[in-house]
């Protein structure tokens, strides 16, 4: 026992600081790509449901692909093309190669794969709003940007909320998955703890603890949001009895 304290200190020689570093790391990426794909997915679902009938083409070719490639593959994809193109372009532009920080690469590679998710669950939450108040609202000569900020979000935050509240654990997640591009975030800090020190049994535990945990607090912080968001609407249990 004295020896796993020993390892998990936060000080020299534990390796506790740099699963906690990792952690924020993780954090910090996954709150970014979920804000990302957030605005992408909003912008997907208006250009779904309201677009023309190419920009609905596009966003259905972006949604089938992103969700039947492999998610590993598209970080891949992503990450070196998306790097190698901006270069490129910069190159071109005549001011040289770009440095491109992890946390910035990782959010924008998550963000895109985020996003196609966020598209489908906005515009499924959007399709449940009552018809009626989108009716009321363009009645009232309500412009469509107004619309969209004072009726359409609000009422379809208790559809989305669920389906958000697993994209953003999924997130949390496929921050695991940047450890394959060399990104110091969690998964990658406990593998390199466990093999300095062949504790891996140690090491592995104490990151899935810590996903836990992260698992825990959301799953709380998105209760309470959805009870916010349900407010003034009938109780989901009286609603089935």
């Amino acid at each position: 026992m004295d020896q796993v304290i020993e390892l998990l200190s936060l000080s020299p020689p534990g390796w506790g600081g740099n699963l906690l570093r990792g952690l924020l790391h993780s954090l910090e990426i996954a709150f970014g790509a979920f804000g990302f794909g957030l605005l992408i997915g909003l912008g997907g679902a208006c250009g779904k449901l309201y677009g023309g009938p190419v920009l609905r083409d596009l966003l259905a070719v972006y949604t089938t692909v992103v969700r039947a490639v492999p998610e590993l593959v598209l970080i891949l994809i992503l990450y070196y093309v998306g790097t190698d193109l901006i270069n490129k372009a910069s190159e071109a532009m005549g001011y040289g190669r770009v440095e491109i920080s992890g946390v910035a690469a990782g959010i924008w590679v998550l963000g895109i794969v985020q996003g196609a998710y966020a598209t489908e669950i906005l515009r499924g939450a959007i399709k449940a709003v009552p018809s009626g108040q989108m009716e009321a609202a363009r009645a009232y000569g309500m412009p469509p940007l107004l619309m969209l900020r004072r009726v359409t979000i609000p009422a379809m935050m208790s559809f989305a909320i669920p389906g958000l509240a697993n994209l953003w654990l999924i997130a949390t997640k496929d921050t695991a998955l940047l450890a394959v591009v060399g990104f110091n975030e969690l998964t990658q800090e406990t593998r390199q703890a466990a093999s300095s020190t062949r504790a891996y049994f140690t090491f592995f535990l104490a990151a899935g603890a810590l996903y836990l945990m992260v698992t825990l607090l959301s799953g709380s912080v998105f209760a309470r949001i959805e009870t916010w968001a349900r407010r003034g609407q009938p109780s989901l249990r009286k609603s089935g009895t």
